[in-house]
């Protein structure tokens, strides 16, 4: 069966299409796709309440200081490696399989993390359930097999962004979880949430009859999974480990080298993961490269305003560093004054008499009428003008919920538009949106309601993008190439993402916070405050993914694909 791009036509005559439920009702209809969506939810539910919960997962693990980050990292880098694996295996074994094979593989790793007190185990439980991520790949598959046509559009731009159930109650569950139970509980909702679902799939969404009749190529996988992990390690780590360190630098080398031997190999394979013309015709490899670059605003603004906002405000951070730095000079005095007082009584007492211990007090007050609180100064060098001190409940409520709600309206709007004019044009509106509000987070000001207004309005390109970049891989492809493209799109969002968040990163650490402390009759002593950074450094990462934004937008305006209405998947 040939997936060659220049096989023009209608979807391949070998392929099943009984399963798409063309004429059934609405509420048969609407439900399937609701299950779909709440099922590929339990991803990014996940990561919002474990991301949050770091700090009290932590003290259960002592020993693994910074390493704690792992319980996040090896979630994403795992998930990027196998969905291509697992959309690869859903064009041949069967979507729905696929779907409850990564339901109960999160099962099984979710009830894992809740019981154990061992990391190495607690990080096999987060890898196990990083296949969860794959299933937003397969849903996209799912859903142009099973949806009327006309409603694949509408239905992937819902799948995109979702219920609300992740971006709006996540964080509502996740922060009433962990304010009054055990970390462990969030483990165990999502435990219960995954059993409830898998039985609702098994029950209502039907199983697709398109198949892809070909043995797994095992070189491919490898080459592709492998070289994604490497490259992604390197990515989450590098500014942890040195960049430029030669151990570091294995990483990435290793990981593109596997990743440019993959083409290559697939070339010359006789049945290859995916068909190697296919990825590098305009209609599919430009959608990827866009993905790429705009996955790192992505990665960015889920990072930043969060950071930004949640930081405690300057004035509170001066506060801290004044009454901390009094309190090392009052102890430091009072050592002094409790030594010079003990040594003043021996010398006083006659040739072989010892001083009893404890027999000497120094009165306190004495001393701290010596030591004026004002006595401190502390000056933030440079400072910073962020930072109100939301907690995770208060941030979800006041930033994330509106973002959320103008995600998902859009969402459902712009698969609407993708069905009557095609994806090219809502991709352009959604990187124009990336460029004009990664500008606005770099050049106003950068209190919580200034990022509030932009961050809503960088829900409209959430939207846009999370629906048009899937309808246009839809279109691009056959339908037995779906699972594997649909992974091809999860891996450049992933590593977009994931060079945003290391860039930022290292913009951050370029510029510290810095607090000059002054004591009265000592020099200036200057020290770093942990985790604040400097505005510039924010502004530097916002305009640098403004940057890679207008790269991607310039090649939306060129490309040639979605410039038609969206067919739902018979283009092939």
């Amino acid at each position: 069966m040939s997936t060659s791009v220049d096989n023009a036509g209608p979807s391949s005559p070998g392929l099943d299409d009984s399963a798409r439920l063309d004429g059934a009702s609405s509420l048969r209809i609407y439900s399937v796709l609701a299950i779909i969506v709440l099922f590929t939810e339990i991803s990014p539910m996940q990561y919002v309440m474990v991301a949050a919960a770091l700090r009290q997962i932590a003290p259960t693990f002592p020993s693994e200081g910074a390493n704690i980050n792992w319980a996040i990292i090896v979630f994403g880098v795992i998930g990027a490696a196998v969905s291509p694996l697992i959309g690869k295996l859903s064009d041949i074994w069967g979507k729905k399989k696929m779907f409850l094979a990564c339901g109960v593989l999160f099962l099984i790793g979710t009830a894992v993390c809740a019981v154990t007190s061992n990391w190495g185990l607690f990080l096999l439980g987060r890898a196990l359930e990083a296949t969860a991520i794959a299933t937003t790949v397969v849903s996209y598959g799912l859903i142009r097999d099973l949806m009327p046509r006309k409603l694949v559009p509408v239905g992937l731009g819902i799948a995109s962004t979702g219920l609300g159930v992740s971006a709006l109650i996540g964080p509502l569950i996740g922060g009433y979880i962990t304010d009054h139970y055990s970390w462990r509980g969030l483990f165990w909702f999502l435990f219960i949430f995954t059993l409830i679902m898998i039985p609702l799939l098994i029950i209502v969404v039907p199983e697709t009859g398109l198949r892809t009749p070909q043995r797994l190529d095992l070189l491919g996988v490898l080459l592709l999974g492998s070289g994604a992990t490497l490259t992604l390690i390197y990515l989450d780590k590098g500014q942890d480990w040195g960049w430029l360190r030669p151990g570091t630098l294995a990483w990435l080398i290793g990981g593109l080298v596997l990743l440019a031997l993959f083409p290559l190999v697939e070339m010359r394979a006789r049945q290859p993961i995916m068909d190697m013309k296919l990825l590098f015709t305009p209609r599919v490899s430009v959608v990827l490269f866009i993905a790429l670059l705009g996955s790192l605003m992505i990665g960015v603004q889920s990072y930043g305003p969060s950071y930004m906002i949640q930081s405690p405000p300057a004035a509170q951070v001066v506060a801290q560093a004044k009454a901390a730095t009094y309190e090392q000079v009052k102890t430091q005095a009072l050592a002094q004054a409790q030594a010079q007082a003990e040594a003043q009584a021996k010398a006083a007492l006659p040739p072989g008499v010892t001083l009893p211990p404890g027999s000497v007090k120094v009165p306190e007050a004495a001393v701290l009428a010596q030591l004026p609180p004002d006595m401190v100064q502390v000056k933030l060098n440079p400072g910073y003008t962020y930072g109100n001190g939301f907690s995770l409940m208060k941030f979800a409520t006041h930033v994330t919920l509106p973002q959320s709600l103008i995600a998902m309206l859009f969402g459902f709007l712009g698969g609407l538009w993708i069905r009557r004019i095609g994806g090219r044009l809502p991709l352009v509106t959604a990187l124009v949106v990336f460029v004009a509000t990664a500008v606005a987070y770099a050049m106003l000001g950068h209190g919580w309601v200034t990022l509030a207004l932009i961050g809503a309005v960088t829900g409209v390109g959430f939207a846009m993008y999370y629906a048009s970049t899937p309808n246009l891989i839809v279109e691009a492809v056959p339908a037995e190439q779906q699972g594997i493209s649909a992974g091809m799109l999860g891996v450049m969002q992933a590593m977009g993402a994931g060079i945003g968040i290391a860039v930022a990163t290292a913009f951050l650490n370029a510029h510290p916070v810095k607090a000059e402390v002054t004591v009265t009759g000592q020099p200036t002593v200057t020290k770093e405050i942990p985790l604040l950074f400097a505005d510039r450094g924010y502004e530097l990462s916002f305009y640098f993914v403004a940057a890679t934004s207008v790269i991607a937008l310039l090649g939306a305006l060129i490309m040639k694909a979605g410039r038609t209405p969206a067919t739902g998947g018979t283009a092939f």
